[in-house]
């Protein structure tokens, strides 16, 4: 399992990274990781579109959601039938916004093993495809200031932290505007997404603080993609009105993961 993983994901990973800082000018780690991520954002932006659009789509039926969880508040079951045929009417599935970034998890573990190992170990290169030139050793130092291959870079940690608010910012789920009957619960939802807007970030910047800054590089560039992305597609106009977008039910990654 492991050379399998290592021949399908690792090696073209760090493959595809030695061959832009070798076409790069100044041969810059820091910028041959920001192309790099841009390529896997590319490659991966179908899986991440889908669970984009299943956030906008499970926003859009927000209404009729609460509706019917005010209706049959005392009656679970039912309440679960009325929702499962909701959501098969209006063709969405409440499920489909986590599989995408799972699927993307082995993509997130490779990148994490390349900045780990890749940009440190000299053994790495006899890794690289017969067309790949070996550089002999990789200088781990970007923009004459950052050790990538080091942790506890602080202005890369702050920068995740920032990045991360930001896009939690827009998936802050707005709270009733009244007690209503049945609100409670989507008013407990809407206080949780909104400490998690403040506490991920945080969290974000303890991790990251502990990362290879390599590895919060990639983190930073592929948050930022995703926040223009889920701009675009949460105000993506349907039927000439605007979705305004809502947190999932889950709270969001630290990044996704493409």
């Amino acid at each position: 399992m492991k050379e399998l993983y290592t021949l399908i994901l690792y090696q073209p990973i760090y493959n595809a990274l030695v061959f832009i800082y070798n076409i790069v000018p100044g041969h810059d780690i820091g910028i041959a990781i920001i192309l790099l991520t841009i390529i896997i954002k590319f490659l991966l932006n179908p899986l991440t579109a889908k669970s984009l659009r299943s956030q906008r789509d499970l926003q859009r039926i927000q209404p009729k959601i609460q509706e019917l969880q005010q209706k049959f508040k005392n009656q679970k079951d039912v309440l679960s039938q009325e929702l499962m045929k909701l959501y098969k009417s209006e063709k969405v599935n409440p499920f489909s916004s986590c599989l995408p970034l799972l699927i993307q998890l082995p993509f997130f573990i490779a990148v994490f093993s390349v900045f780990r190992n890749g940009l440190t170990d000299p053994k790495s290169l006899d890794m690289l495809y017969p067309f790949i030139t070996n550089p002999g050793e990789i200088n781990h130092i970007s923009f004459g200031m950052f050790d990538l291959a080091q942790a506890k870079n602080v202005v890369l940690a702050i920068l995740a932290g920032i990045t991360q608010f930001f896009q939690g910012k827009m998936l802050v789920q707005k709270q009733p505007p009244k007690k209503v009957p049945g609100s409670k619960d989507e008013s407990m939802t809407a206080a949780m997404n909104m400490q998690m807007t403040y506490i991920m970030p945080l969290f974000t910047i303890y991790i990251s603080w502990i990362l290879p800054a390599g590895l919060v590089l990639y983190i930073v560039v592929t948050t930022l993609l995703t926040i223009y992305q889920q701009f675009r597609i949460f105000h993506k106009k349907d039927n000439g009105v605007a979705i305004t977008p809502a947190a999932p039910s889950q709270p969001t990654p630290p990044t996704q993961l493409s």
